[in-house]
């Protein structure tokens, strides 16, 4: 019976956040995204930017999960997250089952 293959768990992640010092307005985050496999991991670093909302949230009150929420929807949604988290995959894929290699014969 062949083993079976491990799931891969992505971690979503704020790295950095900008914004501006009069009101604390977040226009730009800085996110990571990580797979892992428990033997293989792969991983990814982007920027979104903001526009300003109507209602801004104190600075202070933000969390990584809100933040988060933001960056996912300002990149396109469930699509895109999904197209993200697969390119990933397939890198574990590859680290996995190596489809090319390097060197000489000798």
């Amino acid at each position: 019976m062949p083993a079976a293959i491990p799931t891969t768990t992505f971690t979503w992640a704020i790295a950095n956040l900008e914004r501006e010092t009069a009101d604390g307005f977040v226009f730009t985050a800085h996110y990571t995204v990580n797979a892992n496999d428990g033997t293989y991991s792969s991983g990814a670093y982007g920027s979104v930017g903001f526009q300003r909302p109507d209602n801004l949230i104190p600075f202070a009150d933000l969390t990584e999960a809100e933040v988060i929420d933001w960056v996912k929807e300002a990149l396109g949604g469930a699509d895109k997250i999904a197209e993200i988290e697969a390119a990933l995959q397939s890198q574990i894929d590859e680290q996995r089952a190596p489809t090319k290699a390097a060197g000489v014969p000798w």
